[in-house]
């Protein structure tokens, strides 16, 4: 029968969402799973791929087709946080927890290592970006290097799309994307896996196939057809990292869309007309052949607010932001750092850490609130600042996530930024752009189709954004002037 459905599923870092899509791109249904994100160590942030990734797969497919029915599904596609280390042994189990993105970074050792073997800048030539915490080549290095027993049996290298891809359909393979930010690996100019590097970062391992998104990486097997309530025989389009994703699904794609994600993290990719490299980001393949991204992310945005609103004893979003959307600009004098979990881009610094000056006793909790937002803005603003210094003009800001649910905070950033925002209608997320990369792999939609057009508009309020202009460089000051005492107290 011709497809009715598409399935997107997405793994985020606190849970899991589908969208059950028509080949049009009305959403039908939608299905979220929350699972935890260990941290057994300060600096080490991880994933079960079996407890998490497939568990969470296996439980929104089936509850969706407990009501719809297996055989209207025409596609399948997964997206999930990235870049991760997942390593797995010769039966493709895997061997230890994966090792999340930029917010662990235990690696830093072994990205300055190879940083210098390798070359610094022949890295940021080749590769696109230079190696950070973000580097999914130096976390294979660090199991190499402290888990020798646990690398003596790995023979697959997974990220959450590529696991599930090779649970769903057997394949091993991974997204040009996704390989890209497995620097040093992936040759960015050339598209192909880097060897002599892979032999220096990963001696021994097989590296997958490289596909692009929409390509189909293979079919639901009878075995994942079972866990899953999938119909046996379902293409499985190969994905991306969580965040492309969500941008195919806004319609960034072109040069001049910028996307700025709302979420745990902060993230930002701009699509630029040739590859672009600038060392205080990170330059990849898009989400297509011939697309070009530039991106970067904050390492804490929305976390911070979830902080505080348990730090205030779970009072609800709500009551929090009408406190702090009674403050004005600047929060009475308040200015704050958001590097709770040290920062990821425009400076990679794993031992940055938030700071909270100008505290008086006439401050509340909705000047603490609005403080913190007025952080993460400013935060957006650096960034954009060094996406202009690398050449990338933005002339189409999308906001997705779920922190544009916030009107304050989508207006805090417009001011603070002096972009104006275009919030699209539909904002389910990267699952949403997961069933329309499905859609595009069986011919039943093209990438040109566009599913999420229209929407509201932010635009910056002039007289809160004369406050941030003068806010803005006290808060680069803040942190030149605090760094080595944040660094002191991350060190202990």
């Amino acid at each position: 029968m011709p497809a009715e459905f598409v399935l997107g599923i997405d793994i985020g870092t606190a849970s899991s969402k589908a969208v059950l899509a028509s080949t049009g791109g009305d959403v039908v249904a939608v299905e979220v799973v929350e699972h935890d994100t260990q941290r057994p160590r300060p600096g080490w942030v991880e994933q079960d791929a079996d407890a998490v990734w497939w568990s969470d797969v296996c439980t929104l497919s089936r509850r969706l087709m407990q009501r719809y029915p297996a055989a209207s599904v025409g596609a399948v596609c997964v997206s999930g946080i990235g870049p991760t280390a997942l390593v797995a042994g010769a039966d493709g189990v895997p061997l230890r927890p994966a090792i999340l993105y930029g917010v662990d970074t235990r690696a830093v050792g072994q990205a300055a290592a190879l940083s210098e073997r390798l070359g610094e800048d022949e890295i940021l030539a080749r590769c696109g970006s230079r190696l950070s915490s973000q580097s999914a080549g130096p976390k294979l290095a660090w199991i190499r290097e402290n888990e020798p027993d646990v690398w003596a049996r790995t023979r697959y290298f997974f990220m959450a799309n590529g696991y599930v891809v090779y649970r769903l359909t057997g394949e091993y393979v991974l997204d040009h994307h996704s390989a890209n930010q497995a620097q040093p690996l992936y040759d960015r100019h050339r598209g192909e896996w880097i060897a002599d590097w892979a032999d220096a970062v990963a001696p021994g391992l097989a590296l997958p196939s490289l596909r692009w998104p929409t390509d189909i990486a293979g079919h639901v097997t009878e075995h994942a057809a079972a866990a899953t309530g999938l119909r046996a025989g379902t293409p499985v389009a190969v994905g991306t990292i969580d965040a492309w994703a969500e941008a195919e699904s806004v319609d960034v794609r072109r040069p001049g869309d910028v996307m700025i994600m709302y979420g745990s993290t902060m993230f930002f990719i701009a699509v630029t007309a040739a590859p672009v490299a600038h060392p205080q980001l990170w330059g990849t393949a898009g989400q297509h052949p011939g697309v070009h991204t530039l991106a970067g992310g904050m390492a804490s945005s929305g976390s911070i607010t979830g902080w505080f609103r348990d730090l205030t004893g779970g009072r609800p979003y709500p009551e929090l932001l009408a406190e702090a959307a009674a403050v004005p600009a600047g929060a009475d004098g308040l200015l704050a750092l958001p590097y709770f979990d040290g920062e990821r881009t425009p400076f990679a610094d794993p031992d940055a850490r938030g700071v909270l000056a100008g505290l008086s006793l006439r401050h509340g909790a909705g000047h603490v609130y609005r403080a913190l937002l007025e952080a993460t803005a400013f935060g957006v603003r650096h960034n954009l600042a060094e996406f202009a210094a690398a050449g990338v003009a933005a002339s189409r800001v999308v906001a997705v996530g779920g922190g544009t649910k916030s009107d304050l905070w989508t207006g805090i950033v417009s001011s603070a930024t002096g972009v104006t925002q275009e919030v699209p209608p539909v904002t389910v997320g990267a699952a949403y752009g997961d069933a329309k990369f499905a859609a595009v792999a069986i011919g039943a939609a093209s990438r040109d189709d566009l599913w999420n057009g229209g929407g509201a508009t932010v635009a910056p309020d002039p007289a809160d954004a004369a406050v941030y202009d003068r806010l803005f460089p006290l808060y680069r000051e803040l942190h030149e002037r605090t760094a080595d005492v944040q660094h002191a107290l991350a060190r202990g």
